[in-house]
């Protein structure tokens, strides 16, 4: 079936996965888009300590932000608004520390939280930032 989720029943714990085709009724077997959802058993990544948004007078359509590494992350969650509660959008980033977000309106205050990702799931969001 295209586009499949199949939840197990219970959580199990593996280091690998084999997929098996049994029967194709019609054409040859092609796989896309194998996912496996779940977390390790070690501790998830500290939070972000610093987030800093940039914004110019220039251009305030555009941000940078930037933030101090976290040792054991390997991705980062930016979370972006007009309003400090509601921080509708969001982009992942991987194995960086900084992002030249360039899709505000330069008539309107945004918010920023930031929060840290590693397979062991995700850190605290940070406090929320204004940029005027």
């Amino acid at each position: 079936m295209s586009h499949d989720y199949i939840e197990l029943p219970q959580p199990v714990k593996a280091k690998y996965l084999k997929l098996e085709n049994i029967h194709m009724p019609v054409g040859k077997f092609a796989i896309s888009g194998f996912r496996v959802f779940g977390k390790g058993n070690g501790s998830a990544p500290s939070e972000v300590k610093q987030l800093i948004v940039l914004r110019t007078e220039k251009d305030k359509r555009s941000a940078w932000i930037k933030w101090p590494p976290v040792d054991n992350a390997y991705a980062y969650n930016i979370y972006m608004g007009t309003a400090p509660d509601k921080l509708y959008n969001n982009i992942m980033l991987y194995n960086v520390n900084e992002y030249y977000y360039k899709g505000m309106d330069k008539e309107k205050t945004y918010y920023f939280q930031i929060e840290a990702i590693n397979e062991n799931g995700e850190s605290a969001r940070t406090s929320v930032i204004k940029a005027e």
